[in-house]
């Protein structure tokens, strides 16, 4: 499966009006090797395991594999993963016919807020809501994988 989205920082708090649900997710990663990532992600009931591929040239396009797999599972992989256990809570937020996901991150990431939308073509236009921040789809270092091991505690103003 092809992944095709666009991700933005969120300045503010507007969209949790707007959200329909929101959900704890932690999430670590058993490899985070620049042409794949390979990630385990721990919901309250519900465990995945996701490969992901190497992003295109804009950032926008990359392949994605999931599956389920069970919570206990899910618990035993995440001993295994590499250091940090990313934590956050996901916001899912319908606007202007698309869904935005915005994930409000904790830890070592406090502090950082990120809203990603999926799109069916990479040139796919969408209505941006007001709360939506700078683009920094293709960056990354607000890849969850790369957000594990250099949090954003850690990055320089």
């Amino acid at each position: 499966m092809v992944e095709i989205e666009r991700k933005f920082l969120v300045r503010s708090k507007a969209y949790r009006s707007l959200a329909i649900s929101n959900q704890r997710i932690f999430q670590g990663f058993l490899n985070t090797h620049p042409e794949r990532t390979v990630r385990v992600r721990l919901l309250k009931e519900k465990g995945y395991l996701t490969i992901k591929g190497k992003s295109n040239l804009t950032g926008t396009t990359r392949y994605e594999w999931e599956q389920e797999i069970s919570v206990d599972d899910a618990h035993k992989l995440m001993e295994i993963c590499e250091p940090d256990i990313i934590d956050k809570t996901r916001y899912v937020v319908p606007f202007g016919g698309h869904v935005f996901e915005v994930d409000v991150f904790q830890g070592d990431n406090k502090g950082l807020i990120v809203a990603e939308v999926e799109l069916n073509e990479e040139k796919e236009s969408f209505l941006k809501p007001d709360w939506l921040g700078m683009e920094v789809t293709g960056d990354l270092k607000y890849y969850n994988s790369n957000l594990s091991k250099t949090p954003f505690k850690m990055w320089s103003s």
